[in-house]
């Protein structure tokens, strides 16, 4: 596969690359060095899609895209932020918080008053004009809000041109599908539930994506770290320790992938990126290093028989598409 391949977005004629950069590490994680450079490593790669939110560090990730994208010229790479978080909601920081400590406690606001006041403070801390794709973050509790208020919101910078595709961003696929039946979208980023580990999405959610024309970005292509871990017992899975049956699950894909001389993290990835309804998948590196890997993997040529005895074993679906 070819990590800058660049890909549509539904029907807005928006291109991203198959490979595009997570913003949840460099803004929770990597100190702002780290960021900087696995940004600027990222962009020499060739990566031109960058996701963020503005709680990812409660505004750091943001600050940190900031500090490099206004440098590269506008019409050469994509952006993706999310609304949803209000973090000019926030109370003011506790006396003798350690300054650039990111803010938890950011409160959930779907309204459209909310929702307009959040893209604002996201284009503040970007230092952009504009961002390309827009996406209710998390709405999971709040379904009627997030549609009749950011909803509203997302369609009305939709047609008035100042964003160019709308979506959602979850962690489940249940509500995007309802959102993908109610309302009139682009994309969505769906973390967690397609990937070498969990198929979820497969019957439904990816299909109704397919018959609509929209586009579907896969994050947490790794679930939260085991399929780029060692495997040991500490490993994370849906952001929680991984139970003893995923575990298992997981180290019988890797022993297949060892037998074909293939990183299993090669697998991760390249599996995800070939169901024909996604268009992108955005692991976050929190290193050049990281980064650097990434790339490597989606490149990484893997045997047919790999993804058959993937099959054969049980370890993925049947009708799961996989590369050609």
């Amino acid at each position: 596969m070819e990590p800058t391949e660049m890909t549509q977005i539904g029907t807005t004629g928006l291109k991203v690359t198959r490979l595009g950069m997570g913003g949840v590490a460099v803004g929770r994680i990597s100190t702002e060095t780290e960021a900087v450079n696995t940004l600027d490593r990222c962009l020499e790669l060739g990566v031109r899609y960058f996701d963020t939110a503005p709680s990812y560090g409660g505004g750091i990730g943001e600050e940190r895209y900031g500090m490099v994208l206004p440098n590269v010229s506008r019409f050469t790479f994509t952006i993706s932020t999310k609304v949803g978080r209000l973090l000019e909601a926030d109370p003011p920081v506790p006396v003798g918080a350690v300054s650039g400590t990111s803010r938890t406690n950011i409160p959930f606001d779907f309204t459209y008053d909310s929702v307009m006041r959040c893209f604002e403070g996201s284009l503040v801390r970007l230092g952009l004009d504009n961002v390309d794709i827009l996406l209710i973050h998390d709405p999971d509790n709040h379904y009627d809000q997030a549609m009749d208020g950011a909803y509203k919101a997302l369609s009305e910078l939709r047609s008035q041109g100042v964003v160019r595709a709308i979506g959602a961003g979850m962690n489940q696929w249940e509500m995007e599908a309802r959102l993908a039946r109610e309302g009139d979208f682009d994309c969505f980023l769906l973390a967690g539930r397609y990937t070498l580990l969990d198929h979820a999405a497969l019957p439904q959610f990816l299909p109704l994506c397919q018959e609509k024309n929209i586009s579907v970005i896969i994050g947490g292509p790794y679930n939260s770290g085991i399929l780029a871990s060692d495997l040991s017992e500490a490993a994370t899975f849906n952001y929680m320790p991984a139970t003893a049956k995923v575990l298992n699950q997981a180290r019988r894909c890797k022993v297949v992938c060892d037998r074909h001389a293939v990183p299993l993290k090669a697998a991760a990835l390249q599996f995800v990126l070939s169901h024909p309804a996604v268009t992108a998948t955005i692991p976050g590196p929190r290193s050049v290093a990281e980064a650097e890997e990434n790339f490597q993997m989606i490149g990484y040529a893997i045997p047919s028989a790999l993804w058959e005895e993937l099959r054969q074993e049980g370890l993925i679906p049947a009708e799961a598409p996989t590369p050609q």
